[in-house]
């Protein structure tokens, strides 16, 4: 078990990085739209963060892997995107500006959160099935930002989303200094070679998966504040959204420890990739009617929440000892990176030219394509998926 001052301070720091995300997924694009951008230019934006985890997290994984220092690779990251993101004062209105202060910002912070995983795992040792009770303080931090910054939205204008933001940055840095390294646990045997592992039939079904997926989450997480609002929803009621949405993915993180043992892996990917079909289609057809809108959110916990369990999981038993680093970045890159970046720029350019419900049918199909790719491929070796 872990000491209770260790499990503080891991889960302080998904506390703070996610509490970022709770600001940015559901504001930054109404910010950007305040700003007097259209569709199109804010799923550019909207997307630059995306595209920097095709590079960061590799490279910042090579060095982490290479150096064995982890935490210092975190610290150093989180204290230059602390420093990067206030460009976005000066940056203004200027589009150029802001493409320059997100891609810079995001190329040290996408650095953090994979290595800060792999302390994580390596902190855990054998009992990587309990990750998803320090992970789901990482929901709690998105649900406490998203819902609390909507009635400061409300009342000091979304001229505040930059301060909001820089202040978590802040705190994201801070807590970073408290965490301990941990060294890779010694592995029995010889350590695969990366080519090797990358060339294994399962591991590349498994990125193809994780890439639809993520970029069936492109729309959602760059526009579905934006939709909300041309539908009449409030700010407030839209944070409160968000919120529920990550509400029921903690409910999920509490019992993952248990569902993974007994259900396995490939089972629970099928059924979050499955569900995740089902979610967006409730959200792009059904998003006027209240009560279908709330069940469509709660299913992000099995879309996102299931998901993201599992594959951290599996990315532990197909990445062993110091390969850890390069393969928690290689998942961030392939899948949070260019899925999400592909998603939200095709996203913004559908809205622009078909309509907002375009972009969820996408999703759709997108879901769809994960769902047809682990169904057929997804054989996990002996005690990958029970473990």
């Amino acid at each position: 078990m872990l000491p209770f001052g260790l499990y503080l301070r891991l889960s302080g720091f998904y506390l703070f990085y996610f509490a970022i995300l709770g600001v940015l997924l559901p504001y930054w694009g109404l910010y950007l739209l305040a700003l007097g951008f259209d569709p199109a230019r804010i799923g550019e934006l909207m997307a630059i963060p995306q595209a920097t985890r095709l590079v960061a997290p590799s490279l910042w994984g090579w060095l982490a892997d290479r150096s064995g220092q982890r935490m210092g690779v975190v610290r150093g990251a989180c204290l230059a995107a602390l420093l990067v993101f206030a460009g976005v004062y000066p940056a203004g209105v200027s589009y150029p500006g802001l493409m320059l202060v997100m891609l810079a910002f995001s190329f040290f912070w996408n650095a953090a959160l994979p290595q800060f995983e792999a302390v994580t795992l390596n902190h855990l040792g054998e009992q990587t099935h309990r990750y998803s009770q320090i992970r789901l303080w990482g929901s709690v931090g998105f649900i406490g930002a998203a819902v609390g910054a909507g009635p400061v939205v409300e009342h000091w204008g979304i001229s505040v989303v930059p301060a909001l933001l820089w202040g978590l940055f802040a705190l994201l840095w801070l807590n970073g200094l408290l965490v301990p390294e941990r060294s890779v646990p010694p592995v029995v045997g010889e350590s695969p070679s990366l080519g090797r592992v990358l060339r294994q039939p399962v591991v590349l079904v498994f990125f193809t998966a994780c890439f639809f997926n993520q970029a069936a989450h492109g729309p959602y997480y760059g526009f579905f504040s934006l939709y909300l609002e041309t539908l009449h929803y409030s700010r407030d009621l839209i944070g409160l959204l968000w919120g529920l949405g990550v509400l029921a993915e903690v409910g999920l993180f509490l019992v993952m420890h248990r569902l993974l043992p007994r259900f396995g892996a490939r089972r629970l990917l099928l059924t979050a990739l499955a569900l995740a079909v089902l979610r967006w289609w409730l959200i792009g057809h059904f998003a006027r009617e209240l009560p279908l809108l709330l069940f469509a959110q709660t299913l992000h916990a099995f879309s996102f929440g299931m998901f993201h369990a599992v594959a951290i999981h599996l990315i532990h038993h197909f990445f062993p000892g110091a390969l850890q680093g390069r393969g928690q970045a290689l998942y961030s890159s392939l899948t949070f990176g260019a899925g999400n970046a592909l998603g939200s720029l095709t996203a913004g350019y559908l809205w622009q030219g078909m309509g907002p419900v375009a972009m969820y049918d996408l999703a759709m199909v997108l879901g769809a394509l994960g769902w047809l790719v682990a169904w057929w491929g997804l054989r996990f070796p002996e005690g990958a998926s029970a473990s």
